[in-house]
């Protein structure tokens, strides 16, 4: 019984609106899914009155900064049309809650975190990228709980957190329960950073891991943590302190966001574009708002993409009527099958504010034509 109240209890806090108000979270994200990478957020873990990890002169909050900073200047020089923002860009202490605050007002396109380890273990080496879920060992509940940990030097820690306590291994249920609707997006970068952490610096490869970062909880796009090595490890220390070894790291991170800006620009941007002679093959989606008698309908273009997408409402801002046309090698999503003309500028109009590309097209035996033909 007390077991079921304290997981009801979780589950109700991590619902409530006063927790949302607090994570600085938006009830209706902006289209992430598909969309061009053209915000990034990179957020330097730790800072003023955190050090992070410190091992003699070596300290973490120091060492992550600077990856940051260098890793910034590589995506600016490199794409200067893409905006990167910084949870911190000097020696300051930023809540947790803050750091994924300033990424989901700024409607950033991804979220990447960087760190440095520390283990007892004075052997234990590498480079390790986490995206969010539940943890799968205990060691990568430890590294969870250490970074969860800087919590406790924030003002009023237990109820901005709704009394998560880091140390605790009861208060990582929730996440458990947890399913990161841009999970797919995250893994795929993390393993990128993976395999440039391998092949252009030439660390040993940890692998992608899940646990329960706060950090990355309070996100609301692809996110991921790095710990770019273990300061507990003498070798692995020396290389982060390194002016090289810095730059490294902050290369093969780089390297792994061009990777993933690609891959998502070219393979799955939207492309809202509507051509009369294409001979579309209609699912066998349920009608909504429709007359079946009727053989024409219109409805509401919101999205065009080259890689397939599940209509759940997740993938589109929530919306549940959503259904899917196969147009050669592209792939386009309405909304609402409509009647009347005048019916289907208003789910336009509604539709706006999540799409603002939306716009009417017109079906006539499963075929597209023109809005003007039909009128």
């Amino acid at each position: 019984m007390k077991q079921s109240l304290f997981i009801f209890l979780i589950i109700f806090s991590y619902l409530s609106p006063k927790c949302a108000e607090i994570q600085g979270k938006n009830p209706t994200p902006s289209f992430q899914d598909e969309s061009k990478v053209s915000i990034v957020v990179i957020d330097a873990g730790h800072g003023g009155k955190d050090p992070g990890a410190v091992v003699g002169t070596a300290r973490e909050k120091d060492i992550v900064l600077d990856i940051s900073l260098k890793l910034g200047a590589y995506i600016k020089g490199s794409f200067p049309g893409t905006k990167v923002i910084y949870t911190r860009d000097k020696d300051i202490f930023v809540p947790l809650y803050r750091r994924a605050e300033i990424a989901n007002r700024s409607d950033a396109d991804l979220f990447i975190s960087i760190h440095a380890n520390y283990v007892s273990a004075r052997s234990v080496q590498g480079a390790e990228t986490f995206v969010l879920g539940q943890h799968r060992s205990e060691d990568n509940l430890e590294v969870a709980k250490k970074e969860n940990s800087v919590i406790l030097l924030e003002d009023n820690y237990s109820t901005t957190y709704e009394d998560f306590d880091p140390n605790s291994s009861e208060s990582y249920i929730m996440f458990e329960m947890i399913q990161d609707e841009y999970l797919e997006q995250s893994v795929m970068l993390a393993s990128v950073i993976q395999d440039q952490f391998r092949e252009v610096a030439k660390r040993y490869d940890r692998s992608v891991k899940q646990a329960g970062f706060l950090v990355l909880r309070e996100t609301t796009m692809p996110s991921v943590l790095v710990e770019a090595g273990f300061l507990s490890h003498q070798s692995e220390r020396n290389y982060l302190l390194s002016e090289s070894g810095r730059d490294n790291i902050a290369n093969s991170i780089f390297k792994a966001f061009k990777e993933y800006k690609r891959r998502i620009e070219e393979k799955s941007s939207f492309n809202l574009v509507t051509n009369p002679e294409e001979k579309p093959v209609v699912h066998n989606e349920k009608k909504e708002n429709s007359n079946t008698a009727s053989n024409s309908y219109y409805s509401v273009q919101v999205a065009a993409t080259r890689r397939s997408l599940d209509t759940k409402p997740s993938n589109f801002n929530g919306e549940k009527n959503i259904f899917k046309i196969n147009t050669g090698k592209i792939h386009k999503y309405y909304s609402g099958k409509f009647e009347s003309y005048d019916d289907a500028v208003a789910e336009r109009k509604r539709l706006q504010g999540k799409f603002k590309d939306a716009f009417i097209v017109v079906f006539e035996d499963d075929k597209l034509v023109s809005v003007k033909k039909i009128q």
